[in-house]
């Protein structure tokens, strides 16, 4: 049965269908909203003016609606919850798919309200329209294209059940018959309410509905059944982008090393190897894999993919929150999730492929290896807080890698030398004091650069990794560390970056008494793709957020693929590497940003340290 409200009307249907259907997105669980100025979704930007002043929501205004999405979306990766993201008609649509992109291939939940004209003026050539439903292709598997609103009493039951569709589809539930143009939703995503609008296009608002909550939008997700897995000897655990520490749990009850990518949420624990490149190319570790198993979305490394294909390794894939399992070799067994039986007897991995898993080659891999060969001398397995394998096998195989990792790796360039600070003999003493001044003066190399803020950032701090080099560095070098770490690692571009970042910031910064900061870490050009994102309007809060940024004068990612070794110099310096000499301190003082230059390692642990007020751009330079 239908309920209508006729007894307060605005005057306008855009109005008070914009008033309803808002209210509702906020009763399934919307509490973020984010829009760009327009004249077309003036009665949604305004209806959302008047939630946020009863105190519903929170508003966030940005002029692009390119930065705007990107913003949606870290509020979204940051709280798990869908974030609104109010547009105007035309080209306003398009600049959100980038960051729609994005939401999908990371299963972000994003409710997109793109105003429209009115179905009539579609096709014959009228300002500023054209076909905008369906414009994201699959990158959004809701789409509806609403009508627009007549004069009447607003469909209140009509309003909330669309709400209710969305925002399940959004968090990934599964849809009744008809619920998505692409069957049931596997993941969380973006979701698409075009909405059609016609003068008068507003009206001051007259009343907002009282909360209704609607409990049936959290029902839980269809359940997960999960795999259970053995011991088998020579397996790994792959935690790539987004895997969580489900695969930190998963390494340990195997007793395997677990290779974790910085974003993976699993980067910690006694299992993690470092310096796992080197050690995948190697044939007494990567050549000595029988078995991976991975969760996430691994996309730092080509040795990873390229281990995954190899016809005698067995692969398994936990399905995560992006609707693609990753399966580059197209032939993993794909699973929901996985468990180890307490207990589990080790066995023989299966046969795989054209081949039969070569025990020999685990028994004969310390022999091969040559650079890491004293990490085989003792092995250590998992810790007192997990499940620990007694069989020596599995230890030799963990402690190898772990200890061979920490030798690629190498110690920690910027750590102090205790051993001589604390020593007995004060020339030992007097040496390390002087070590340490050198050290403090010296410029900051990349390494440095990532150990140091590795080193400051702590659980109730935020770091977000830009798609540059630089996150190939922290990825490489840091110890594990229980930290939470972002990154736009769905389809691994470099736009909306500063915009993801400010996002994470607003939502972990609601509490006010929580002391931490979000740290920005990328590239110059990753930081002049989204230089309009440091832009904040007049009245618009300003997060504790630390954009530090290492300028080596352009795309030096680009020095270390194919290109560098064919490409001309002149045109790989123009149209790769592409120079700029940007003055980042003037480009900080434009939008009203604090800002600093860290020249030396003692000027970027003071810049690191500093309590600033607002957001700060941090410029390290470096050698190209």
């Amino acid at each position: 049965m239908s309920s209508d409200r006729d007894d307060q009307s605005s005057g306008s249907p855009a109005t008070d269908y914009a008033v309803e259907l808002l209210s509702a997105l906020v009763d399934v669980g919307v509490r973020d909203v984010v829009l760009s100025p327009g004249s077309r979704s003036q009665a949604l930007a305004l209806a959302a003016a008047e939630l946020e002043r009863s105190g519903r929501i929170h508003l966030r205004v940005r002029i692009d609606e390119r930065s705007g999405a990107f913003l949606a979306l870290g509020l979204a990766v940051e709280t798990g919850a869908p974030v609104v993201v109010i547009t105007t008609s035309g080209t306003a649509v398009a600049n959100l798919h980038p960051a729609v992109l994005e939401a999908h291939h990371s299963g972000v939940p994003l409710v997109l309200l793109t105003a429209d004209r009115p179905t009539e003026l579609r096709g014959i050539g009228a300002n500023q329209t054209t076909h905008q439903p369906g414009l994201f292709g699959r990158a959004v598997a809701f789409v509806r294209d609403v009508e627009a609103p007549v004069e009447g009493p607003v469909d209140v039951d009509a309003v909330r059940a669309l709400a209710h569709d969305a925002v399940s589809a959004a968090l990934g539930h599964r849809q009744a018959a008809g619920g998505s143009p692409y069957g049931d939703l596997p993941a969380p995503g973006p979701v698409q309410l075009n909405i059609a609008f016609r003068e008068p296009l507003s009206a001051p608002v007259v009343r907002i509905p009282d909360a209704r909550p609607d409990a049936v939008t959290r029902a839980s997700p269809v359940s997960r059944l999960a795999l259970e897995v053995d011991r088998v000897p020579a397996t790994i655990v792959v935690a790539g982008h987004a895997a969580t520490d489900e695969a930190e749990r998963v390494a340990r009850a195997l007793g395997a090393p677990l290779v974790a990518e910085v974003s993976s949420g699993a980067h910690f624990g006694p299992n993690l190897a470092l310096g796992y490149r080197a050690l995948l190319g190697e044939h007494a570790f990567g050549g000595a894999v029988r078995r991976v198993i991975v969760f996430g979305h691994p996309t730092l490394t080509r040795q990873i993919p390229a281990l995954i294909q190899r016809s005698d390794v067995e692969v398994i894939v936990v399905r995560g929150s992006s609707p693609e399992a990753y399966d580059p070799g197209r032939d993993a067994r794909v699973v929901d999730a996985v468990d180890v039986p307490e207990g589990a007897a080790a066995v023989e991995p299966r046969r795989h492929g054209r081949h039969q898993a070569d025990a020999a080659a685990v028994d004969d891999a310390a022999a091969t290896a040559t650079a890491v060969a004293t990490a085989t001398a003792t092995a250590t397995v998992a810790g007192a807080d997990g499940p620990s394998p007694e069989d020596r096998p599995h230890r030799a195989w963990v402690g190898r890698w772990v200890q061979a990792g920490r030798l690629v790796v190498g110690d920690d360039e910027s750590a102090p030398d205790l051993e001589s600070a604390t020593s007995d003999e004060p020339a030992e003493r007097a040496a390390f004091l002087r070590g340490e001044v050198a050290l403090l003066r010296r410029e900051v190399s990349r390494r440095a650069l990532v150990e140091t803020l590795w080193r400051v950032t702590w659980p109730h701090d935020r770091l977000v990794l830009g798609a540059s080099r630089l996150i190939r560095e922290v990825d490489e070098v840091v110890p594990g560390k229980r930290i939470p770490v972002h990154a736009n690692r769905g389809l691994a571009g470099i736009d909306g970056t500063i915009a993801t970042a400010t996002g994470i910031a607003y939502a972990s910064q609601l509490d006010e008494s929580r002391p931490g900061v979000t740290r920005v870490l990328l590239g110059d050009l990753t930081l002049l793709h989204d230089v309009g994102s440091m832009l904040f309007g007049d009245g618009e809060v300003r997060p504790r957020l630390q954009v530090i940024v290492g300028n080596d004068g352009g795309g030096t990612i680009f020095d270390g693929l194919e290109v560098a070794a064919t490409a001309p110099a002149d045109a790989m310096t123009r149209v790769q590497f592409t120079p700029h000499s940007v003055e980042l301190s003037a480009l900080a003082a434009a939008y009203g940003w604090q800002y600093s230059r860290a020249g030396t390692r003692a000027e970027l642990d003071r810049d690191l340290a500093r309590r600033w007020d607002g957001p700060v751009l941090i410029e390290v330079p470096l050698v190209r």
